[in-house]
């Protein structure tokens, strides 16, 4: 029976993805040209305006890891561009790994290594759930999707260093990340840039092309020529056109030739020291110093692993890719994942130049993704647009589940697990890949949702499962998260009425469907089992995996 609902529900999923639009709503496309032409200046300098609750909440799922009351109540105080304006001007939230720093996954096995194993999903998820700059996290958790270091590979504390250094820089200037980035230790360990070494500079020393062609294809201009609007260029045959060559790949690596880990060695000697640091270049020789030609580009002979870097920063910063690239993947994160041209387009001009003239001010882009009209035309429940929208994926659905029971750090059962969606660890994902494809559609249709490839049979079993294992770990473990799911409990046994009300605000903006009320109210006729706690459970998360809360429309 539970097989049969999972299947149901997937096909409800896949449904609710295929951009269909209802009857007499109106499309992006059906909006005058003078509506687009609003700009990004005018966004943020208009007077403020009421922000209903719907709004707010539907902004929260864009920006933040859900909203929960207080941040709607922060939200609608100061208006979207005052509360971005607030969010950026917040310190950066880091994880201390340092008592892990002399420590690896062999050390202590089991229960004894629980502390260390388990350190960055403990206090990632505490930072999702309670971290007042949400919206720097929430772009951190963007740029790990497509410029990934993952556990699967690199310690924890080598993991956790590479999560603060996305903070320190996520929001600041592009070129800078990604001079941060290609100096840094965890990925360097990742991608084997600190073995990358000139030919013949030692017995053992070789060329690694790993980084260089990840840096291209994953990290910055991708495998494709593109227009500004996202739409990719084709020869007058109408083959698409490359954007590099496997020529352009090995003079990239051997201009990124000579880095490697600092080791200081404190006493005692600290193994995993070495990821606190950026990679350095003290070994002249291990650095080609010959011509290279990258990308068209001519970085000249005799400059030093540095200036090379240098080199190399300016010329993918100059690359007519790398706007239409990096808007396409933000927007995809923080906003809907099958974007419209126009809107890719916008964005663009913006990492371009954020209207002073500066190219890749990432502050710029993510307040402009996030307060373009695309973004935000639905925030009035009564235009909807079908092919606006993004699945929540795991890592989503679970904070934005958690967040409206206002935890404020992860729940542990009397076995001291962390409940964690399982599917979807952050900053562990299986290959430099990361967890999908972005240029996966959905089945049937030409629509972008990469998020889909994780709406598997597992998934959904989680998902029906995952509330009532809330309920069942008991209302201390709850309580000991700042987790208030006694307020649903309370509701519950009041009324049909009040619990569906609550699940409505917390979880559906306030509008909870008709049908989907409608079920609820059967689904709570039909228990005759359990406490209140595990009933109000069974039927909450049934309503949260329907496709109304599985979809940020």
């Amino acid at each position: 029976m539970k097989k049969n609902r999972i299947l149901i529900l997937l096909t409800i999923f896949l449904s609710a993805c295929g951009g269909t639009t209802s009857p007499g709503s109106k499309t992006v496309a059906d909006l005058t040209p003078s509506f687009f032409a609003t700009t990004v200046q005018f966004l943020t300098s208009a007077p403020a305006v009421e922000v209903k609750t719907y709004a707010a909440s539907r902004f929260l799922d864009h920006a933040s890891f859900g909203p929960n009351p207080t941040a709607i109540a922060d939200l609608k105080a100061r208006g979207l561009p005052g509360w971005i304006d607030a969010q950026f001007g917040l310190p950066a939230s880091q994880i201390d790994a340092s008592f892990s720093e002399d420590w690896n996954s062999n050390d202590t096995p089991g229960d004894l290594g629980r502390p260390y194993y388990e350190l960055f999903t403990r206090e990632f998820l505490k930072l999702q759930m309670s971290g007042s700059d949400q919206l720097r996290l929430r772009t951190t958790l963007a740029l790990s999707q497509f410029i990934v270091v993952t556990e699967g590979k690199v310690q924890s504390f080598g993991i956790a260093q590479y999560f603060n250094l996305l903070q320190n820089y996520g929001l600041g200037n592009f070129a800078d990340l990604l001079r941060a980035v290609t100096k840094n230790a965890s990925m360097g360990y990742f991608l084997d840039n600190n073995t990358n070494k000139k030919e013949g500079a030692c017995a053992d020393c070789s060329l690694n092309e790993n980084y260089a062609r990840e840096l291209m294809q994953l990290f910055t201009i991708g495998v494709t020529q593109l227009n500004q609007d996202g739409t990719v260029k084709r020869d007058s045959s109408g083959k698409l056109l490359e954007t590099y060559t496997q020529d352009d790949v090995q003079a990239m690596a051997r201009a990124l030739t000579g880095w490697g880990g600092k080791w200081p060695l404190p006493a005692p000697a600290l193994r995993n020291s070495g990821y606190r640091y950026p990679m350095e270049a003290p070994w002249k020789e291990a650095h080609d110093t010959d011509v290279k030609k990258v990308l068209g580009k001519t970085i000249p002979a005799g400059g030093t692993a540095e200036q090379d870097l240098e080199s190399v920063i300016i010329i993918l910063m100059a690359h007519p890719n790398l706007a239409p690239f990096i808007s396409l993947r933000m927007i995809q994160h923080l906003v809907t994942s099958n974007p419209s041209p126009a809107y890719i387009g916008r964005m663009s001009a913006v990492f371009d130049n954020n209207g002073s003239g500066v190219r890749g001010d990432m502050k710029a882009l993510v307040r402009a993704i996030l307060l373009d009209p695309e973004a935000r035309r639905a925030d009035d429940p009564s235009l909807q647009d079908g092919s606006v929208g993004k699945i929540r994926e795991p890592i989503l659905y679970s904070s934005a589940m958690l967040r409206g029971f206002q935890c404020t750090t992860g729940i542990r059962d009397p076995n001291g697990n962390i409940f964690n969606n399982w599917m979807q660890q952050p900053f562990n994902a299986p290959t430099v890949f990361g967890f999908y494809a972005p240029t996966h559609r959905a089945p049937g249709s030409q629509l972008l949702a990469p998020e889909q490839k994780l709406l598997t049979s597992q998934e959904f079993n989680n998902r029906l499962g995952g509330i009532s294992w809330l309920a069942d770990v008991g209302a201390k473990n709850m309580l000991d998260a700042g987790c208030k799911f006694d307020e649903f409990v309370t509701a519950y046994s009041k009324s049909s009425r009040d619990f569906l009300n609550l699940v409505s605000l917390r979880y559906f903006r306030g509008s909870m469907p008709a049908s989907l009320r409608d079920t609820g109210e059967l689904l709570i006729s039909q228990q005759t089992w359990g406490s209140p706690a595990n009933r109000a459970a069974s039927v909450l998360q049934f309503l949260l995996t329907s496709p109304a809360f599985g979809v940020i429309k």
